[in-house]
């Protein structure tokens, strides 16, 4: 199906877009004056080792001034708006050889200047790296191109190893806490984490590892990961099918070319016991290596509730000449949990009178998950200007579970436990090829993204025979019914093989019109193809039928466009609009693929570096319009039948969000960092039909937090005797939100004629809550120690599913960490 509407839409769009590039082109020259350019020159150039391998992050100053540049990843940087005369530029980054070079800045006229930096021939015994670079000045690779963020008309967000380890981050939730905006969910049984962000859930297709498409299934490792980054609003432009809330990448350590490592044991409440391993090195003068490796194992504050996790994560650099790296990654994880639908609702409602540790699945009850992914990364550079990188990526997951389901005891307690089994694998390849570079049109200079990436994807689940009806049990009174332990067998019956393919291109040109004024434009066409499911007899492993639905492909345009002012060098200010659509998963309750859903976004924002670039604050306001969302169904085709299929799904009408989102981050004082952020959203019905099963316009939609925020504070002490003394202070605050169903139009028919309008309330209203953790830690030489203490109040609230997964938040625990570097 061809989504004619939105070609026209793209079409009409980007001619005007070409209009407005030609108009804006010929008063470039007008701007230029208007800026007072005549008056002052630029400096560009380029970073390099003595081996001609780029240098990324260096600091490139002009000494006796407060004017100075970061070289992007591929070694480039820029100091604009100097006044005419001649000084001395100065590059330093530890372990090279710090280098000065002089320049002459004439009015008008840009200078080129590169440098080469030596590699140190110092030992050092001891080096503290303090990281000048703002948050608006540190580009991130889910970006595709080496841009810097202040250049960009996006919200995004970097949480790097420094925090991560700061607070001992286990899980990918950990870190996301420190991001506003992305909130927290979780998934039936809590076997897997969920995030919020504008409003939308940020399933598979907008989790990324690498670059490169990663399961949301599982609870990623991230104590070994050397950033999460966060592109937020619509990324459709660079990945397709995504929703409009954000992207998530996750970063593994690589590979150097110098020995050393880490070994640490991490321990806490609740029999936390877990050891990582962390070695690198180089293999020859042109091959490094690393390699990763953790292991937990630990109970629960809920009763019969544990985990053990396994990961490993191997890599390789390889330096084919001075133009070309070649980055081989790989990662195994086994995770294998005990599934914990919480406490359950009583008559609807979160039952608070019952402990925060009572559990009422079965005690075989189990969630075992392996997921192994590799990917190839290969930099080539071209020339001076232009730039190819390709990835690809191979993922499989496996899932094979077995639990009670859905606590939803009536108001006496009584429960009847039901099963479910379920064996679910994937096989994920992934693939893209990026061309980046600069180049001039007269004065205007272009940063050019051309690109194109294809997917295929093949879902495999089995069906079982199995009597769902187990037993019944009491939550308010486990005396009343004797309880069964028995597991029962469940022989697969079938498995059904669902394939799909998706292939995109696209071109993106940050077009800068003079040092005040930029555009970003881009567009995308993107095509997807979901097949028929084959179903498959076990025994004969033959075809005993497809399902109904037919094959399906979408193909569609989807426009970017962006203004960027930046009156000074530390301050930017934004406008975009973008335009993407999303396919849909799972089938109507016709067994019929589901139609995509088209999002319209729009965002303005200010981006601003103050005190020499030890502050950052940003302000960003966006609307999100999707035409169509998609929901679980609530009824089966007859109208009455509660549907309790997650993948039979319906377009239940257009949806607004609206929101705000503030950003501080900075060092002020040496050895003093801190990141905080506010958030609201509001996202709600505004297009509905007002028929049977129709939700109710302007209502929240449920899962979605109107209020968050995040602050996190750490004090290293730098001298006196208790230097390498660390103090650190977090506080979290998820608002109120609802879980359940929104609530939907009820029209019944009376054999008289007659027609009666009702509503169907499900909603289960949850109270926001606010958390609080104290750190402290003393590192001295290669040893150090870190301690916290999380939930200090003992807060107690919920994360809901729907409403029959209510899982207590964790209670006031400790977590402790020791380390040892080499």
């Amino acid at each position: 199906m061809r989504l004619n509407y939105t070609n026209s839409r793209a079409t009409f769009i980007f001619a005007i877009l070409i209009s407005f590039f030609t108009i804006l082109s010929a008063k470039s020259q007008t701007l230029a004056l208007l800026e007072g350019n005549s008056q002052n020159g630029n400096i560009t150039g380029e970073v390099k080792t003595n081996d001609n391998s780029p240098v990324g992050f260096v600091s490139v100053m002009l000494k006796g001034t407060t004017k100075g540049s970061i070289t992007t990843e591929d070694g480039k940087f820029q100091i604009r708006n100097i006044k005419a005369g001649t000084y001395t530029l100065i590059a330093t980054y530890v372990g090279l050889e710090a280098q000065e070079k002089e320049v002459t800045v004439q009015a008008g006229q840009t200078s080129q200047i590169d440098l080469v930096l030596p590699h140190s021939s110092q030992q050092l015994n001891e080096v503290v790296v303090t990281e000048t670079r703002s948050m608006n000045k540190k580009p991130v690779a889910i970006g595709k191109i080496a841009i810097n963020p202040l250049d960009m008309p996006q919200s995004m967000a970097v949480i790097d190893n420094k925090i991560i380890s700061e607070q001992q981050a286990s899980k990918l939730s950990d870190v996301i806490k420190n991001v506003n905006g992305v909130a927290l969910g979780t998934t039936r049984g809590a076997t897997s984490e969920t995030f919020f962000a504008r409003g939308y859930n940020l399933g598979a297709n907008n989790i990324f590892k690498n670059g490169a498409r990663s399961n949301s299934a599982v609870i990623p490792e991230a104590s070994t990961l050397e950033r999460v980054e966060v592109l937020k609003g619509s990324a459709a432009l660079l990945y397709g099918n995504v929703s409009g809330g954000a992207v998530i990448n996750m970063v593994t350590k690589q590979p150097k070319f110098e020995y050393g490592g880490e070994v640490a044991l991490r321990a806490g409440s609740f029999n936390l016991y877990k050891p990582i391993a962390d070695v690198y090195g180089p293999i020859t003068q042109n091959l490094a290596f690393r390699l990763i490796g953790t292991y937990e194992t630990a109970k629960s504050y809920r009763n019969s509730v544990e985990s053990e996790r396994f990961y490993v994560n191997p890599s390789l650099l390889y330096k084919l000449g001075s133009k070309t790296e070649i980055l081989v990654q790989g990662d195994y994880l086994k995770n294998d949990l005990t599934p914990d639908f919480g406490i359950g609702t009583l008559a609807s409602k979160i039952p608070i009178s019952i402990s925060r540790s009572a559990y009422f699945n079965t005690p075989w009850a189990y969630n075992k998950v392996e997921q192994t992914t590799a990917s190839v990364n290969v930099n080539h550079q071209l020339n001076q200007n232009w730039k190819l990188n390709f990835v690809g990526s191979r993922q499989l997951f496996n899932r094979d579970y077995f639990s009670t389901e859905r606590i939803q005891a009536n108001a006496r307690g009584d429960w009847g436990r039901n099963l479910t089994r379920s064996k679910i694998a994937e096989d994920y390849y992934t693939g893209q090829v990026n061309l980046t570079g600069t180049v001039k049109t007269g004065s205007i200079s272009h940063t050019l993204l051309v690109g194109t990436d294809a997917e295929s994807y093949l879902n495999t689940t089995h069906t079982f025979n199995l009597k769902t009806a187990y037993d019944s049990i009491n939550i308010l009174d486990p005396t009343k019914y004797i309880a069964r332990t028995d597991m029962p067998v469940s022989p697969i019956k079938s498995r059904t093989e669902t394939p799909t393919y998706r292939f995109g291109t696209y071109i993106q040109d940050l077009i800068s019109l003079s040092n005040k004024f930029k555009v970003l434009a881009g567009l995308r066409w993107s095509y997807q193809k979901l097949a028929v499911a084959k179903i498959y007899d076990v025994t004969s492993n033959e075809v005993t039928k497809s399902t109904t639905a037919t094959t399906r492909y979408d193909r569609a345009f989807s426009p970017r466009v962006g203004l960027v002012y930046q009156p000074r060098t530390n301050t930017s200010f934004f406008a975009s609009y973008s335009n993407n659509f999303t396919p849909n998963t799972g089938k109507d309750v016709y067994e019929q693929n589901l139609e995509a859903s088209i999002i319209d976004q729009y965002e303005v924002g200010v981006k601003n570096d103050l005190l020499k670039d030890k502050l950052s604050v940003n302000l960003t306001f966006y609307k999100v319009i999707n035409n169509n969302l998609a929901q679980q169904a609530q009824f089966l085709a007859d109208g009455t039948t509660i549907n309790t299929d997650a993948n039979i799904k319906e377009l239940t009408g257009q949806t607004t969000s609206d929101g705000i989102e503030v950003d501080v981050n900075g060092s002020i004082v040496e050895g003093l960092n801190f990141l905080a952020g506010y958030s609201y959203n509001f996202m709600r019905y505004t297009k509905t039909s007002g028929e049977n099963g129709s939700y109710l316009e302007g209502e929240r939609l449920v899962s979605n937090p109107a209020h968050t925020t995040n602050a996190t504070l750490f004090y290293t002490l730098p001298y006196t005797a208790l230097k390498g003394l660390k103090v650190g202070v977090s506080g979290f605050y998820t608002g109120e939100r609802n879980a359940g169903w929104n609530t939907a139009h009820v029209v019944k028919y009376g054999k008289d004629g007659s027609v009666s309008r009702t509503l169907n309330y499900r909603l289960v209203p949850v109270s926001g809550f606010t958390t609080f953790d104290l750190s402290l830690g003393y590192s001295y030489k290669q040893l150090s120690f870190i301690g916290k203490l999380s939930n200090i109040t003992n807060e107690l609230n919920y994360y809901v599913h729907e409403n029959y997964s209510v899982n207590p938040i964790p209670p006031r625990q400790v977590v402790t960490t020791l380390s040892y570097k080499f």
